[in-house]
């Protein structure tokens, strides 16, 4: 099977097919351009999906993260990178393996296409020469034959006539000889240009031109076998990453089944609890017996003040609820003492960890100018000592600044903790205030209270209205009751911004009454005039009780 003697007719034709397969080839380097160019855009936008989904740091959405389903999320979106990242390889090894390749073959098969066609093209011109020099000397002879045989017969004539001369017929017969003569030449010329062009056809149909078509034919070949080998380059360009790829998709996987829920259900308590305990049992107050009754220590108006009850919402001791239920709009305190106390020691703990690791820092700083003051002190040609004595005062005194910080947060600390463990009454005590909005006959509070990101606490709408109905029950019987008797008096060694409801603002170097010492809950209710009383933290003012007073402590 040869196109050289199979096809030494179809010139025309093999010039198309071979331009047509260099189209192909064409075709093929850029359907694999194009794949190179999706695999990286596929990359990109994988890329930018798994870093618009990341945490961004310092913000509260990075402190969502440390739940195990969180962490896993964050896995596979990691995964997901390291997975684009595979993507890039595609591309590139594409790029490098076939484009570049078959750019470089297309451009050699095109010179070695036109070099074979040229060498076709050439020996068809030679082939069509000798076929004009052929026909020339062709109709030349004929001509020449013509031009003897008229010349004969010229000559017969004038021989066979009487009235023409000797000297005519002499004549006549001459040229008839030349005619004759060059007749005789024409013909062997012409057997000899048969003979030569018989010979170059020969050449041209059995040699030239089947090693002309065979060079195609092998040029065409090797472009065939070259887009198989391509294709298979192709194939296996993403057969090389499937092993990363898989190992990526085992990570997700991995990451998947390190979800542990009940460590996430944990870390939920660990994060929202109050350290509160729920209220005890609320006791039957008899209002049909005219003695007075007896509350206590676990009813909710125990909760607000000792021996008087407190329900009316609308009346002169509105803004006595615990301060914890409405969420503090305003800034909050240094000590977090707007949180409860559970939330309030790992706030502190935190703040008191932070505190520790800037001193660290700082340490590390003066460790380190002290070092270089060392080497400048043994060296004077490196630097002068001196320039790093402010530096090194600056450190020191930031040091100093944070230690005196740490303690003051550690204090608050050992306050917090010291109480927690012995809360139980404490405690029944501030949750009975929660509950002190919903009396007995409202639906239970635990369903419709929320608990906000911080820690603090919000009431739903409807309970809010529900209370409200109740207080106005309330207003007309308790109006006439007397307000809570002083036992003591204060006074505000700091300014306290009272944006809570229940609590009231104090200015530094106020004098204001008690009404209800710190019951270990760390705030004191204090009256400024008969409207207006309210809870201040207990660390901002200073106490002063009368001993004579009822229920007073001599521990203050």
């Amino acid at each position: 099977m040869s196109w050289g003697t199979e096809l030494w007719d179809q010139f025309d034709n093999l010039e198309k097919h071979t331009q047509w397969g260099i189209d192909t080839l064409e075709k093929c380097i850029k359907f694999v351009k194009e794949r190179t160019e999706i695999e990286l855009s596929y990359a990109k936008q994988l890329r930018n999906l798994s870093k618009k989904y990341q945490p961004k740091k310092n913000s509260k959405e990075e402190e969502e993260y440390k739940y195990t389903s969180c962490k896993a999320f964050i896995s596979t979106l990691n995964e997901m990178n390291d997975y684009a990242g595979q993507h890039e390889v595609i591309s590139e090894n594409m790029a490098s393996q076939i484009i570049v390749d078959l750019a470089r073959y297309v451009q050699e098969l095109k010179q070695e296409r036109k070099s074979n066609f040229h060498d076709g093209r050439k020996a068809q011109q030679h082939i069509e020469t000798c076929w004009k020099q052929l026909e020339s000397s062709k109709r030349r002879f004929e001509r020449d034959c013509k031009e003897a045989d008229r010349a004969q017969q010229y000559f017969e004539k004038m021989d066979a006539d009487i009235n023409v001369t000797k000297a005519d017929v002499e004549k006549a017969r001459q040229q008839a000889q030349i005619r004759h003569q060059m007749a005789e030449d024409s013909k062997a010329d012409y057997s000899s240009i048969l003979q030569k062009f018989n010979h170059e056809q020969h050449e041209y149909y059995h040699t030239h031109i089947p090693n002309i078509f065979q060079k195609i034919q092998e040029m065409e070949e090797r472009r065939i076998v070259r887009i198989g080998e391509s294709m298979k380059t192709y194939a296996e360009v993403d057969r090389q990453v499937i092993p990363i790829i898989g190992k990526c998709l085992d990570g997700i996987v991995k990451a998947a089944e390190s979800i542990d829920q009940k460590n996430d259900s944990q870390l939920v308590i660990e994060a929202y609890k109050s350290g509160f305990e729920p209220p005890g049992d609320i006791e039957f107050e008899d209002y049909t017996q005219p003695m007075k009754r007896t509350v206590s220590d676990n009813s909710l108006s125990n909760s607000r003040g000792e021996g008087k009850p407190d329900l009316k919402f609308g009346g002169k001791s509105k803004g006595k609820l615990w301060p914890f239920i409405k969420k503090n709009k305003g800034a909050t305190p240094e000590d977090f003492s707007n949180l409860p106390p559970e939330q309030r020691r790992k706030k502190l703990q935190q703040k008191v960890d932070e505190l520790s690791k800037e001193i660290q820092k700082e340490m590390d700083q003066r460790d380190a100018i002290t070092k270089m003051k060392d080497v400048y002190l043994k060296n004077p040609q490196m630097g002068d000592p001196a320039s790093l004595d402010h530096k090194l005062a600056e450190v020191s005194q930031n040091i100093e600044k944070l230690r005196l910080e740490t303690q003051k947060f550690e204090a608050w600390l050992a306050e917090v903790e010291g109480r927690l463990p012995a809360r139980s009454e404490q405690a029944r005590r501030q949750s009975g205030l929660y509950d002190s909005q919903n009396p007995p006959t409202v639906n239970n509070c635990a369903q419709d209270r929320e608990s906000s990101p911080d820690g603090s606490y919000t009431e739903e709408q409807s309970q809010e209205s529900e209370v409200k109905v109740l207080a106005t029950d309330f207003d007309d019987e308790f109006d006439d009751e007397e307000p809570l008797p002083a036992i003591g008096t204060c006074k505000a060694l700091y300014t306290f911004e009272g944006q809570n409801e229940g609590t009231i603002s104090v200015v530094e170097g106020e004098t204001l009454y008690v009404i209800e010492e710190d019951k270990g809950d760390g705030w004191t209710r204090i009256r400024r005039n008969e409207d207006e009383e309210g809870y201040v933290p207990t660390s901002y003012v200073e106490v002063c009780l009368d001993k004579n007073a009822k229920g007073a402590k001599t521990y203050i």
